[in-house]
């Protein structure tokens, strides 16, 4: 077994580290602002330290589950970062969404210290990830990658690598911004259907009987007609964040993406005005107010 270091223990980070547990790896981890998750990890068998820099000396994997780049990189450099306590020939893994940019330069600075860097977004929810069912986007250093497989395989069921460094998060991003953007369209659909007098299911019943059809369309039918937005378990505020992150990589680019743009004003503007807790399918009630004006 693996000695691995984890760090981000939100809803996410927390399921995996279970499940690497369960599995027998010895973990280090270190608290960050989910100190109930911390305390029971602790209490199955892990140990807790202080900093990043403390977690990487303890392990030949770290792993990071984080919200944004931001948090990866404050995570990773510095004194107490990841990188300052770095084993030789250990492999670091983020599993968050992050910038490609981002993703690129860290692995530089990883390798400059001996060590590898890898992407692996991740697909699927938390429920997934306590039974090792995760779909895992990795890329990097193949070799590096072969040396982690067999963890990687005790948590996620379909495991792929992608190429270079930085395409598991370009593949995310880019299946992200496509899941929200269909995500919103049906939500305007069904705020339509109101503002013309016509039935929300009678509305999903020609459209799902089509090629339209999608689970990302039953997802938010799941609110807008059900009124239960569980089945669609991703905040606003995430959904707006992977967005943004994909217009920011499309102008790394050197392009504009057009598409995106209206995506991203309604996820922030519903952001924005309090609704960024709330799930990406009641995006529904967002566009049935600003029909109201």
């Amino acid at each position: 077994m693996s000695d691995i270091g984890f760090i981000g223990l939100g809803l996410m980070g927390d399921a995996m580290v279970q499940r690497l547990q369960a599995k027998g790896h010895a973990l280090t981890v270190v608290a960050n602002t989910s100190r109930a998750n911390v305390d029971a990890a602790v209490a199955r068998g892990a140990v807790e330290v202080g900093t990043a820099r403390e977690v990487a000396a303890a392990s030949d994997i770290v792993m990071l589950c984080m919200g944004t780049s931001d948090q990866v990189e404050s995570r990773m450099n510095g004194d107490d970062g990841v990188i300052a306590g770095l084993r030789p020939g250990a492999v670091v893994i983020d599993f968050g969404t992050s910038l490609p940019a981002s993703t690129r330069a860290l692995g530089e600075a990883v390798a400059a210290a001996g060590g590898a860097y890898l992407d692996g977004p991740l697909g699927r929810t938390p429920a997934h990830a306590v039974d090792g069912l995760l779909n895992i986007m990795c890329s990097g250093d193949k070799a590096a990658f072969d040396r982690v497989k067999p963890v990687l395989d005790d948590l996620g069921e379909n495991v792929f690598h992608l190429g270079a460094l930085g395409s598991g998060h370009t593949i995310k991003l880019i299946n992200n911004f496509f899941g929200m953007t269909v995500a919103n369209a049906m939500a305007e659909a069904f705020a339509m259907a109101d503002k013309q007098g016509v039935d929300r299911q009678a509305l999903y019943d020609v459209m799902s009987a089509g090629p339209l059809h999608s689970g990302m369309m039953d997802f938010v039918k799941g609110y807008g007609v059900d009124g239960d937005p569980a089945q669609l378990a991703f905040a606003i505020k995430n959904a707006a964040k992977d967005v943004g992150y994909y217009a920011t990589m499309a102008e790394d680019a050197g392009v504009d993406s057009i598409m995106s743009k209206s995506t991203l004003h309604a996820l922030s503007a519903a952001r924005d005005t309090g609704r960024g807790e709330d799930m990406v399918s009641q995006m529904v009630d967002f566009y049935a107010d600003h029909f109201k004006g």
